[in-house]
């Protein structure tokens, strides 16, 4: 008999405001010492978590798999890989963090399945026409013998999206060869998906990140995209930018999510839905949220904002309007385990850890909902000098780019690598950390002030705590000030709250806007008044 974790509250909106932490399993805490991050090491470090004030943990793939794609190529939706430990490790797990008021959120992986999935080794045994290969997209080749690929769709990870078998037809894969599309349009494909969430929300899962949540449809008839797409490794977001693709965001597959409402809302506690969506434009976008369908999507405008203040403010702007529109919150995010971490690409160094800091402030000041990419509440950088023969990411092999280095495990304590990644006595870790990320440990940065970890700390006290922080609060009201400065205040009666980020180049004074409660950077005096440094944020309070 399944057992249901107790769920920490009643409060259906808590997704509303919530900062959700990403943990990505295999390198956040490994328990038995096989240099691989396991359920056992995420439960053993749930008072970590508790401690640095998120609400939910989003856990990527830990199901049954090869684990080609790093779990995302899932063989059994409804068990634990042994990497990771067992169905009864999971149940511990969630019972204990709901004991400590933190919720769950399970990555789902709906668009394909890994090659070992037993359907897909029914259909490639079952042969052509067969019920078995309808739950995939099998089509014959092109060509005098079919010798040709069925139309001139490429991978996100580059070649040909699809591969031949042995008896002539040809299968889809808009990923790696080892993950097969789905056919969204056969009702057991359906009918299975709708079982598996409530498989994992029986056992207590308060929430489901969607994983290509855009890509499910295809289509009919596989047109030709008729332009080059993937060759160069080049990601979602650019080609969209060129019109919408016969693969991404057709119009069939919010049929899909309007089924799975019905199953998130029968369930108390305010189950919820998150979107990895990609659109061609934020109307579209914002077509996956709402009562019966998703409730947020994925702001990646935010995270790919320029180091500007015209770029910020015009992101904020849009995403804030589009939340308007569809009566929900946004979300914000600065890292994941797909992109480079945020403190290399605001230029690395130090310039990229003041810049790293200042945006995480500006982002936990927004209204909406925040989503954390472990390891960055300890200021890591991408780790980009990984040998070749170790990085992991199919990816690599087919267009030379890799996600390996923000995967990297995260440092908790001691002097030498792994850092306290698994028992006192390992000496492994599935990728290699740094020496310089001694001086970035949990335990070396624990009580510092100044810390980056102890700024994400205190930021998230006060965001819980402050009422122009609370979700009930007013929005964003701009504040107009001197060029590259961006300051905007919220307020909840007569208390008020305002955040300003430097990206002028130069100090600039802050007076006027109250009391420094929280700063990026320590602010430097100029007679009675208060300088903010550049690349830097404070936060600033008038009751």
């Amino acid at each position: 008999m399944i057992r249901t974790a107790p769920l920490p509250h009643t409060d259906d909106d808590w997704w509303r405001s919530a900062v959700v932490y990403q943990v990505y399993v295999r390198s956040f805490a490994d328990s038995n010492g096989d240099g691989v991050g396991d359920l056992q090491g995420i439960r053993q470090r749930l008072p970590y978590l508790r401690d640095l004030g998120v609400d939910a943990l989003w856990l990527t793939p830990f199901y049954t798999s090869p684990m080609v794609d790093g779990g995302y190529d899932v063989a059994d939706y409804r068990d634990v890989d042994p990497m990771f430990g067992t169905l009864a490790d999971f149940d511990a797990m969630i019972t204990d963090a709901h004991a400590l008021d933190l919720r769950i959120i399970v990555d789902l992986v709906p668009n394909h399945t890994s090659s070992a999935h037993q359907w897909f080794t029914a259909a490639l045994a079952a042969g052509p026409g067969s019920p078995e290969r309808a739950r995939y997209l099998f089509a014959d080749g092109q060509g005098a013998h079919g010798e040709l690929p069925p139309n001139d769709w490429e991978s996100i990870f580059g070649g040909p999206a699809w591969t031949r078998v042995a008896d002539g037809q040809w299968y889809l894969h808009l990923f790696d060869p080892t993950q097969p599309d789905l056919n969204w349009r056969h009702p057991e494909v359906r009918a299975e998906f709708l079982d598996v969430l409530r498989f994992w929300l029986d056992r207590g899962v308060d929430g489901f990140r969607i994983d290509v949540a855009h890509g499910m449809i295809k289509a009919e008839g596989l047109p030709d995209v008729g332009f080059s797409t993937m060759t160069t490794g080049q990601r979602q977001v650019e080609l969209l930018g060129k019109g919408r693709l016969p693969y991404f965001d057709q119009d069939e597959v919010h049929e899909i999510y309007r089924t799975w409402r019905p199953v998130l809302d029968s369930y108390p506690g305010g189950r919820m839905a998150v979107a990895e969506a990609w659109a061609e434009t934020p109307e579209r976008l914002a077509r996956y949220i709402g009562p019966d369908e998703l409730h947020q999507a994925f702001n990646f405008d935010f995270l790919d904002a320029t180091w500007s203040a015209d770029s910020f403010r015009k992101v904020i702007d849009t995403a804030l309007a589009e939340s308007q529109v569809v009566g929900a919150p946004t979300t914000w995010v600065l890292s994941n385990h797909d992109k480079q971490r945020h403190v290399t690409r605001y230029g690395d160094g130090t310039e990229g850890l003041r810049r790293a800091r200042a945006a995480s402030l500006l982002m936990l000041a927004l209204p909406g909902s925040a989503y954390l990419y472990q390891g960055e509440e300890l200021g890591l950088p991408e780790v980009l000098d990984l040998p070749d023969e170790l990085r992991q990411d199919p990816a690599f092999l087919r267009t030379g780019e890799s996600r390996d280095g923000c995967r990297v495990p995260i440092p908790w304590s001691g002097d030498l690598p792994p850092y306290g990644f698994g028992p006192a006595s390992s000496e492994v870790s599935w990728l290699p950390a740094p020496a310089t990320w001694r001086a970035l440990s949990v335990a070396a940065q624990t009580g510092v002030p100044g810390s980056t970890l102890e700024l994400y700390r205190a930021a998230l006290r006060i965001r819980r705590e402050h009422p122009a922080l609370a979700v009930d609060a007013g929005g964003v009201a701009w504040l107009e000030g001197e060029p590259g400065v961006l300051a905007f205040s919220r307020t909840a009666g007569s208390t008020v709250l305002t955040c300003v980020v430097n990206l002028s180049g130069a100090p600039v004074l802050i007076d006027g806007y109250g009391e420094p409660i929280l700063a990026s950077e320590p602010l430097t005096g100029q007679g009675s008044s208060q300088l903010l440094p550049v690349d830097a944020t404070a936060w600033l309070e008038r009751r």
